[in-house]
C-alpha cells in the first residue's frame, strides 16, 4: 500500500501539443503493473481544450466543477456538467474542455495497454470549438 498526501507531487501544466490555453494537470495515480489505471484531476481555464485523441482501452471522466464540453467526431458536442460522468469507448476519436467563458475541472480516467493511454491527434481548430456552443 502507498498514500500520496495532499500536496506532495507537484501540479503540471498541460503540453501545449496536446491541449488549447492553459490546462494544469494534477497526478491522482499512475499505478504499477499489473495495474494499468492512470488518473489524472484535469483543469481548465475558460475556452481550454484537449485536442483530438483516442484512448486504446477508453476513458471515463468525471466533472468535479464548472462546464464545459465532450465530442465524439461525426457527433455534435454535447454539454457536461459536475457530476456528469462520461465513458468513451476504445478507438472514439473526442476532445473534451471548458466552455468558452467558463473553467471546467475533472477527473479523467484511462487504462494503458503495453503503456499507452491515448494517441494524440490534431488541434481542435477554433471554428470547430466555436461549433461547440450550438
Amino acid at each position: 500500500m502507498k498514500i500520496f498526501a495532499a500536496g506532495s507531487r507537484p501540479s503540471m501544466r498541460a503540453r501545449e501539443d496536446y491541449f488549447t490555453g492553459v490546462v494544469w494537470q494534477d497526478p491522482i495515480i499512475d499505478a504499477p503493473a499489473p495495474a494499468r489505471l492512470r488518473a489524472i484531476r484535469v483543469s481548465f481555464e475558460p475556452g481550454a481544450r484537449t485536442a483530438w485523441h483516442t484512448h486504446p482501452l477508453g476513458q471515463t471522466l468525471h466533472v468535479l466543477s464548472g462546464s464545459g464540453f465532450v465530442q465524439k467526431a461525426g457527433e455534435p458536442a454535447r454539454p457536461i456538467r459536475p457530476g456528469d460522468t462520461v465513458w468513451i469507448p476504445p478507438g472514439d476519436k473526442h476532445w473534451h474542455g471548458a466552455g468558452p467563458e467558463t473553467a471546467m475541472v475533472h477527473l479523467a480516467m484511462q487504462e494503458a495497454l503495453d503503456g499507452v493511454t491515448a494517441e494524440w491527434l490534431e488541434q481542435v481548430s477554433d471554428a470547430d470549438y466555436a461549433s461547440a456552443e450550438g
